[in-house]
């Protein structure tokens, strides 16, 4: 059953009133995977700021499956009013298009951008009660016993997926991937002992490693991450390879561009407001903003960017 989670009490009214982009019901921000992680925490940042600079009623929806498609494919099926927006990271619009060749949509075409609202790295995470330390005792642990290389990840075909494959690479040892509809299933099956490790972003795993609850052996940056400065990156621990990703808020293409433009003006003034900094910051992301244009010019080069390393891979999907 989908999460609903409302951000303004107004919504549960018999008639709601006229908002003030002279259209009626709420604004939905659809998060396309499970909610309790990291990216439906921003989703509800980003809901309620635009919300209240624009004087609407918002709601928040988590609309997991097929790593993202579910969730992208019900804001394409929206009216193109841009009332009904995504808040997604990378890979649904970056990776999909390279690995699955029946994607039922083109994220280029049938999706507008809005806004880039944040940037993230990736950070490979163990329980603490796993023997091991360090990166290196990792991949010395998974060569002893093959059947220990599995990782989870938040879903088929993104770029923690492809991280990790990258990683098996690297060292020689094949990587099992086990996908899960979001990080919040993948970490509570490490919390619980039912996967060895996972690749997800430094956001869902900073809290938890500061609590003590898992260990983190790596980061994807160039340089550590400020969330987790006592963790290497994968380069220093002796893995030359580097990555990192962004969240970035879409709505259907066709909408008119005067809505588009108004969100997008509402969230860079959000993102650079120093009470919402503080919060995004909380869960391990740099805020960031973006025009419109900008988001496209940054969707086109990491598009180009990761198209060779994907297709390297060898990715096909089941």
């Amino acid at each position: 059953m989908d999460r609903r989670h409302l951000i303004a009490g107004a919504a549960l009214l018999p008639f709601a009133p006229r908002t003030s982009l002279g259209q009626s019901g709420p604004m939905r921000f659809v998060f396309p995977f499970a909610a309790g992680g990291a990216g439906d925490g921003l989703t509800r940042i980003v809901a309620d700021e635009v919300g209240k600079a624009l004087g609407e009623t918002t709601i928040v929806e988590a609309r997991p499956g097929a790593g993202g498609q579910i969730g992208t494919q019900a804001v394409i099926n929206a009216a193109p009013d841009g009332r009904t927006l995504l808040l997604t990271p990378v890979a649904p619009i970056i990776i999909h298009p390279i690995v699955f060749p029946q994607l039922p949509y083109d994220p280029f075409r049938d999706l507008a951008p809005i806004s880039l609202v944040t940037t993230f790295d990736f950070a490979l995470a163990v329980h603490p009660d796993t023997p091991v330390k360090t990166l290196a005792e990792l991949v010395a642990w998974m060569r002893q016993d093959p059947r220990r290389a599995t990782y989870g990840s938040p879903g088929v075909g993104n770029l923690p997926h492809f991280f990790g494959a990258l990683m098996g690479e690297k060292i020689g040892v094949p990587m099992q991937h086990a996908p899960y509809r979001g990080s919040a299933p993948a970490l509570n099956d490490l919390l619980g002992g039912q996967v060895p490790m996972v690749m997800t972003t430094t956001s869902d795993v900073t809290e938890l490693a500061k609590g003590g609850r898992i260990r983190v052996l790596a980061v994807s940056g160039r340089e550590r991450s400020p969330f987790l400065p006592d963790v290497p990156t994968f380069t220093e621990a002796g893995i030359p390879i580097v990555g990192s990703a962004w969240y970035a808020l879409y709505t259907k293409a066709g909408a008119p561009a005067e809505t588009i433009g108004r969100v997008s003006r509402a969230v860079m003034a959000a993102m650079r407001d120093p009470a919402v900094k503080e919060k995004v910051l909380r869960l391990s992301m740099v805020p960031t903003g973006s025009t419109p244009e900008e988001l496209a010019r940054i969707q086109k080069e990491d598009h180009d960017a990761w198209t060779p390393a994907v297709k390297a891979s060898g990715f096909r999907p089941g």
